[in-house]
């Protein structure tokens, strides 16, 4: 199967998760590319309006995992305008998870996800699971390898 994993990632935990996932894939034989959403030069978390350099069709693939850091409590600014901008996402499957900093899910993790999870129906996709990677809590590895199984396991 051909898979899509379109993330944004600012400081490289939402990637690693995202490469943690890609991994599990690989391991049973999926294509996979992993896309990374890239802001206009000199973007900062809160500056808007934002500009992306590219809008990756997600047509091509049979299933898309999307992937974003929470800011300031809500999803990704930058996977915000994505999902917004994008072309329909009519008949896809996909999943969706979030990294965030706090040690607990409530602290903004399940707000974002759902925003996350909200905008992908908007746009027609069946949003099969989410999930919540907690960057600080000493769960991280079991949370990201947990993550990755469970995706696996859709596909």
């Amino acid at each position: 199967m051909k898979v899509g994993i379109i993330i944004h990632s600012h400081t490289g935990n939402t990637r690693m998760a995202a490469e943690r996932i890609e991994a599990k894939l690989l391991e049973n034989d999926h294509s996979v590319d992993l896309i990374q959403l890239q802001p206009s030069p000199g973007w900062k978390p809160g500056n808007k309006p934002i500009e992306l350099q590219a809008i990756p069709d997600p047509q091509e693939y049979d299933f898309l995992i999307f992937g974003a850091p929470v800011e300031a409590f809500s999803l990704s600014s930058v996977m915000d305008t994505y999902l917004r901008a994008a072309p329909t996402l009519q008949g896809k499957r996909c999943t969706c998870f979030v990294t965030q900093f706090f040690p607990f899910a409530w602290m903004g993790g399940h707000r974002a996800a759902g925003q996350l999870g909200k905008l992908c129906t908007e746009k027609g996709a069946t949003v099969e699971a989410k999930g919540v990677i907690n960057w600080s809590s000493p769960g991280r590895e079991h949370r990201m390898t947990a993550t990755a199984d469970r995706f696996k396991g859709l596909i």
